[in-house]
């Protein structure tokens, strides 16, 4: 059984290098990371340092070379490719927020936001009820019928987010949430992220180049050099 202590996520001896042209290139190396449950942590680093690929491990769309992965109590090898198991798994326990929304634009905000529900296999009564609740949250409840191209980038973000919290995730990996928003926008969507996954009692962990939103969050680390190491 968990305890109220434990983490929602530890990473243990993480490291990530690639090939380029026969020359191996260190990325991350030897990672070590813990975040506990409705906490927020943000990472900041220059452009290309390697944030999204630490990302991408955490949730398992990339093999790393070595370390292990703890999804609360659930141990995995970062070397070793993500099972069904742990695809399923993932649905419910994380939820993802990119810089590019990457919402579908056939379908509309509701749909967006159900869809998640839909595909992690747990869609049932109640669902479209907390769907409306989340959207009316982040202040778009009155566009539930719209399609993605009728919206601002915000108000994209905003759908987003609701769509990341649906399944009621332990946790949200942020990539650039705000990335693509101006400053006043981003600094909204921002707050309702925060404030979403503290009322949602969901880990956060923010990956931006924005040094007042980093300073935001509970914690604050940098990586630089392929290593991680507070500010």
């Amino acid at each position: 059984m968990n305890n109220i202590n434990d983490p929602v996520l530890q990473v243990k001896g993480l490291s990530k290098s690639f090939l380029f042209e026969d020359q191996k290139i260190d990325v991350l190396h030897d990672i070590e990371l813990s975040i506990l449950e409705g906490m927020s942590l943000s990472i900041r680093g220059d452009s290309g340092c390697g944030k999204t690929t630490l990302l991408n491990l955490v949730a398992r769309l990339e093999m790393g070379d070595c370390g292990e992965i703890f999804w609360g109590q659930h141990k995995m090898s970062a070397s070793a490719s993500c099972n069904s198991k742990e695809a399923s798994l993932r649905s419910t326990f994380l939820g993802v927020v990119y810089q590019s929304y990457y919402l579908i634009p056939e379908l509309d905000v509701l749909e967006n936001v159900l869809i998640a529900g839909k595909l992690s296999g747990s869609y049932g009564p109640g669902v479209r009820d907390r769907a409306r609740a989340l959207l009316s949250k982040m202040g778009v409840g009155n566009k539930e019928k719209q399609i993605p191209t009728k919206l601002s980038g915000g108000e994209r973000q905003r759908v987003a987010i609701a769509r990341a919290l649906i399944n009621q995730p332990k946790l949200i990996l942020a990539d650039e949430p705000t990335g693509n928003l101006d400053e006043r926008t981003g600094g909204e969507v921002m707050d309702l992220l925060l404030m979403s996954c503290e009322e949602e009692n969901a880990a956060l962990i923010l990956v931006t180049h924005n040094p007042s939103f980093a300073r935001a969050t509970n914690d604050s680390i940098f990586l630089k050099k392929g290593k991680l190491a507070t500010e």
